[in-house]
């Protein structure tokens, strides 16, 4: 299968399965609001070593917002059992500080719902108020007041859906990376949590050549430069580049749809040779994300 000249390989993505919650936050101004979610979304990249994993999902406009406001929503992803903790660090730690900065519930009708207790940091100042028909706490600090929600909703989710950008060397591959990620910025139901939704260094679960244990390496046969020094190289000839774009998200239609997107784009380019998918061979995740049925 081809898509203007760019070969698209007969293979999957392997996605598992995760929980979701969505914070939106808003601020006086979009620019502050963004910065808000920003912060909200460093370290959490790949729960590989990190907390949790997290992005942007797209900027909202006053009518969609509680408040009235400009704003962001933000996706964040982990197990079950540490959704509380790591929404509740990520508002108290990155949102409540940031100047005119509120965050508020973006799963009102999910059917599990935590408490993140924010209202604690009040110290007894804390006032019940409600805004746009939510129950939220208005707390005292120094710029005035932080308004915003405690109570946040989650949902089953998916991570690990995925498509490798393959080129003869790094400014073809990554410019057709780059085309895929501007068309799926801004998806509603989707993050790519990496730096700038790009991973220049694909990782396999755990290794073989050390005696002490490793979550995860490098993924060897996806190294070009392994290409002529192993024997179960998947590089195809030619190919000096390979990046990663791996997308989180509420479900899989939203997966589906984003892979599709960026797929088609990057092949739009003329700079890609290949497209593929990583995948450990059924062996991380039940969702599996076949390339060509994305385009049937």
């Amino acid at each position: 299968m081809e898509i203007n000249g760019t070969g698209i390989l007969d293979t999957f993505a392997e996605a598992f399965p995760v929980w979701v919650s969505r914070v939106i936050i808003t601020a006086a101004t979009e620019e502050w609001a963004y910065t808000a979610a920003v912060e909200a979304t460093g370290f959490a990249t790949s729960k590989i070593a990190c907390p949790c994993e997290a992005g942007i999902e797209r900027s909202l406009s006053p009518e969609e917002t509680p408040d009235g406001r400009p704003g962001w929503s933000i996706l964040i992803c982990a197990e079950k059992k540490n959704m509380r903790a790591n929404v509740a660090a990520r508002i108290s730690q990155c949102i409540l500080p940031a100047p005119t900065a509120s965050a508020f519930d973006g799963l009102p009708d999910a059917a599990f719902r935590f408490h993140t207790r924010m209202h604690y940091f009040g110290d007894t100042y804390e006032e019940r108020c409600m805004v746009g028909g939510r129950s939220c706490w208005k707390i005292p600090v120094m710029e005035g007041d932080y308004v915003g929600e405690e109570r946040f909703g989650t949902v089953k989710g998916i991570a690990g859906g995925n498509f490798l950008i393959m080129g003869r060397d790094r400014q073809s591959a990554l410019a057709g990376a780059e085309a895929a990620i501007e068309k799926i910025t801004g998806m509603s139901g989707v993050i790519t949590s990496f730096a700038g939704g790009i991973v220049g260094s694909g990782s396999k679960v755990g290794c073989k050549n050390y005696r002490f244990p490793l979550p995860a390496s490098t993924s060897h046969r996806w190294c070009p430069t392994l290409k002529d020094r192993i024997s179960d190289s998947l590089v195809p000839d030619g190919v000096g580049s390979v990046y990663e774009i791996v997308l989180n998200g509420v479900d899989e239609c939203s997966i589906k749809k984003a892979m599709k997107t960026g797929i088609q784009a990057a092949a739009e380019t003329g700079t890609v040779m290949q497209i593929g998918a990583s995948n450990f061979d059924g062996k991380l995740g039940q969702y599996r994300f076949c390339l060509h049925e994305l385009f049937r």
